[in-house]
């Protein structure tokens, strides 16, 4: 089956041309395989690849495109969409360093849009099913279905395994309002198939997704609604981090409705409205709808029941610690059984899914350190344990925090905003967790991720030289920080005479 793109341009082919290829041929199928994976993207990518790598005989099926949400509808656009968007932002706000421009900024959405499909098609041959064949792995395009605990049926071929693993990922999730399917939306699927900009744009959903492009829609020029039906942005994140980033997309012009219901969608004479109600009741008219309330696995069509894995269509496939499902031939990673919904997130669960399938491993992905990013701006990172999550266990904790604005390369970028949290064990420097705020999260976080995989504690980190002037620093400064606390006034007093001793 050709898979339809839009606009379907010259990048939009190339694109094709690699990750769902409209002439391929389904290779014939291996008498039994070591690995047949259903769905190719991060989690089916990695696990396909990573068993060819080391031998193993390894089938791939994809229906649709190659390379799954993150290269066609999710990291790659979404990032390159943000990339023009804080472009423009930066234009506006560059006379504040002295940069005078002459005129209004000017955003050519056509071109960011195509700029958008052209970055994904440079990226996909990465993702593309030459490579995997090349990598030693035989593709299948078409619907993958399970027949039994050993066979798998794809495009009128029965592929026999000796392991499994189901990598199907996740879709965008839909708010019951009634209305929407007839008045017409947007998901983070179609969304970049766009080559106008919407003049009025209404987001449903303050999570990642929806603050995310809330703020790029906002900044391109969109004047941007968004709904949410709890009374703050990103409630996963840090209450003081989440706040800062509900402060920047009011001051980007985007308009929060928060603490809501949306009660219908209809088609107006003006566009589209949407009608809520809540604290306060009222409607709102806009040109296009996006809906970014959260994902859900793909468990349909597979023919779980015969191959006798258990599964929730709301939770998705059930896995054990070591990733494997109910059948013991059958394991599963990415989307399709995890709340931790990221790309790394997937290309780990994969790696642990190839040492436990193929060797027989006893590899835990609890104990796998597992950071995430919101790319707002400013960005949030976070790793390990929250003070909420903490408070919870009924885990005690210190909290370090160090504010961007006293830390001299932040006052000289002139982006001050935000903190480093560090959470440690009450008493101690183990670092249980962390929450970045400010430009440059995700890089930063990844710091305290090491830490944190390493075994290294706060105390030591304050030890590690950290060039200056960079946003770093304010890592090592929590260092710092704890270090203070452990020169108690008993250690301080033999400190003193210790040096009196030895005038």
């Amino acid at each position: 089956m050709t898979q339809t793109l839009l606009p379907d341009d010259s990048h939009d082919q190339r694109l094709r041309s690699h990750v769902h290829p409209p002439d391929w041929v389904n290779p014939t199928p291996a008498e039994r395989y070591n690995l047949v994976v259903i769905g190719g993207g991060t989690a089916g990518l990695v696990t396909a690849v990573g068993a060819a790598g080391i031998g193993a005989k390894v089938a791939l099926i994809e229906r649709h495109l190659l390379g799954g949400d993150c290269l066609n509808y999710g990291c790659v656009p979404s990032k390159s969409l943000i990339a023009a968007a804080r472009a423009a932002a930066a234009c506006r706000d560059a006379a504040r360093y002295g940069v005078v421009l002459n005129g209004p900024v000017h955003v050519d959405f056509a071109a960011v849009m195509e700029r958008l499909r052209r970055i994904r098609a440079d990226i996909s041959p990465h993702d593309g099913a030459e490579r995997l064949r090349k990598a030693g792995v035989d593709v299948f395009l078409g619907d993958g279905r399970f027949t039994s605990g050993e066979a798998i049926e794809v495009a009128g071929r029965t592929l026999k395994f000796a392991k499994a693993v189901i990598a199907t990922g996740a879709r965008a999730a839909l708010p019951e309002i009634p209305g929407l399917k007839e008045t017409g939306f947007y998901t983070n699927e179609t969304i970049f198939t766009l080559t106008a900009l919407p003049q009025r744009l209404v987001v449903i959903g303050g999570g990642p997704i929806g603050c995310e492009l809330a703020q790029a829609f906002a900044r391109l020029g969109s004047r941007v609604t968004l709904f949410h039906n709890k009374g703050h942005l990103l409630d996963r994140e840090d209450a003081d981090a989440a706040a800062i980033v509900q402060a920047s997309l009011r001051r980007d012009g985007v308009e929060l409705i928060l603490g809501v219901k949306l009660e219908a969608a209809a088609v107006s004479s003006g566009g589209k409205t949407i009608r809520h109600s809540g604290a306060f009741a009222g409607t709102v008219e806009c040109d296009a709808i996006l809906v970014s309330t959260g994902r859900q696995p793909n468990v349909e069509n597979l023919g779980l029941e015969a191959a006798d894995v258990r599964f929730d269509v709301r939770k998705g496939v059930e896995v054990d610690d070591r990733l494997r499902t109910s059948q013991p031939r059958i394991f599963a990673c990415g989307d399709v059984c995890s709340g931790l919904k990221f790309t790394h997130a997937a290309d780990f669960m994969a790696r642990t899914v190839i040492q436990n399938a193929l060797f027989k491993g006893r590899k835990k992905f609890s104990r796998v350190t597992i950071p995430w990013c919101t790319y707002t701006e400013p960005e949030i990172a976070h790793v390990g344990f929250s003070a909420h999550a903490a408070r919870e266990q009924g885990i005690e904790i210190d909290t370090y925090t160090r504010q961007f604005a006293d830390v001299d390369r932040a006052k000289t970028d002139g982006t001050t905003e935000g903190f480093v949290k560090i959470f440690t064990a009450k008493g101690k420097g183990t670092i249980l967790g962390a929450t970045i705020a400010g430009d440059h999260a995700g890089d930063l976080i990844s710091e305290i991720s090491v830490a944190m995989a390493g075994g290294v504690g706060l105390g030591r980190l304050a030890g590690v030289v950290h060039p200056y002037p960079t946003r770093a620093e304010a890592i090592r400064q929590c260092g710092d920080a704890y270090n203070r606390t452990r020169f108690t006034p008993f250690v301080a007093g033999l400190f003193r005479r210790w040096l009196a001793w030895t005038r």
